[in-house]
Parts: structure tokens; sequence; C-alpha cells
């Protein structure tokens, strides 16, 4: 067996307890191993456990490939022998792919999926807001660390709540680009195009949207 007892770093930056996060950290190495990227480990109700995984990045120049049903089976397959091995507490094992809202955990993945549509969460406001929508520029760094570049849809600010006061957000400029480090990420998740033409549609045809002129 080998020593599970040194949390992850991947791990130790979700906030992730040390007993869970060696978990994190064999599965993560096993699917490596194998090729894949782990994206996901939860453990839910009924003692269900539940992995989700990517390919591993593709070489400069490759395609992204998307994760299959014989992927999965093969992943699965693999980690319940694993797991005998191991010791792992569990009843149910679910494997699958991270869909198209795939979530975003690491510098790696955002310099992986630049140029992609994006929403993000920010621990607190940045240029006058928390939640963020756009398309992933990348990251760069500066002597401060690494930032997140995003172009931001041109949208109006949410409303505020009710019996708030409207502050002072302003709407966002058509291609837009804003940039926050990489620590203010709260959460952040991939979004298919059609999810933001969808919203664009329904600000289109909403009351109190611009009429088209006469």
């Amino acid at each position: 067996m080998h020593d599970q007892s040194q949390e992850p770093d991947a791990a130790a930056a979700q906030g992730i307890a040390p007993r869970a996060a060696a978990l994190f950290a064999l599965v993560e190495r096993t699917l490596a191993g194998l090729g894949y990227e782990l994206v996901d480990l939860e453990r839910t109700g009924g003692g269900l456990l539940r992995i989700t995984l990517d390919h591993a990045a593709p070489a400069s120049g490759a395609e992204e490939r998307h994760i299959g049903i014989e992927d999965c089976e093969r992943v699965s397959r693999h980690l319940t022998h694993l797991f005998a091995v191991e010791d792992v507490d569990y009843d149910r094992l679910e494997v699958s792919s991270p869909g198209l809202d795939r979530p975003l955990r690491s510098a790696r993945d955002f310099t992986r999926f630049a140029g992609e549509m994006a929403k993000l969460q920010l621990f607190s406001a940045q240029h006058g807001r928390r939640r963020v929508r756009g398309r992933l520029l990348g990251l760069v760094a500066d002597g401060a660390g690494e930032r997140v570049q995003l172009q931001l849809l041109p949208e109006a600010p949410p409303p505020p709540p009710r019996g708030a006061r409207r502050g002072r957000v302003r709407k966002a400029e058509p291609g837009e680009t804003i940039e926050f480090a990489l620590s203010e990420v709260e959460k952040a998740r991939l979004a298919p195009e059609w999810e933001f033409d969808r919203t664009a549609l329904a600000r289109s045809a909403s009351p109190g949207a611009d009429a088209p002129a006469e």
C-alpha cells in the first residue's frame, strides 16, 4: 500500500478535510496513471461516492476529448478493485463525465479552457460584481500572483434584493475585459454558449428592454 498521509495541494486548496484529502490524493494519482484528470470527488447520502473525471489536458494543438461511457466503465472497474485493496468505505460508486458546465478548480483549468464561456462567483465583489460571466481569456502573472482575465458580456447588473438600495454597479460595456486574482475565485464553471444566448434573448424580451427604433 502507498502512504496516504500527505494532503494534495489541490484538495487542500479546496478546503477538504485531511481524511477526505487522502482519498482525493489516492484517486487523483490513480486517474493520472490511467490518463485521466480528477475533476471532483463527493460523498453524498446513502454511502454514495461520486467521482467526476475528464481526460488529461491535450497536447498543444490537439483537440479536447470528451469522456464517454467506456471511460466511465473502465475507471469504475479500476477504482472498485483499488478501493477494496485500500479498504475505502463506501456503498455505491458513481463515475461520470463533468458535463458541459465543468467546474474550474485550478490555475491549470483556467489556462486549459481559455477562450471558453464561463461563470464565476468571487469571495467578494470585484469591479462592482461578485458574480461575473463572460469569455475566459486565460491567466496572467504579476508580482502578486496569478490573475484571471475575463471578457464580460454586455449585460445590465442584477437588481438589488427587495428593500435594499440600488448600488452603483454600472452596466458592462461590450467586450470589456476585467482582471482579478485567482485567489478571489470562490467557484467557477464553464457555461455552454447556448446558455448565454438564452439569457440574452430573455433580457431583450423582458419589460423595459429597449424598443426598436421606428
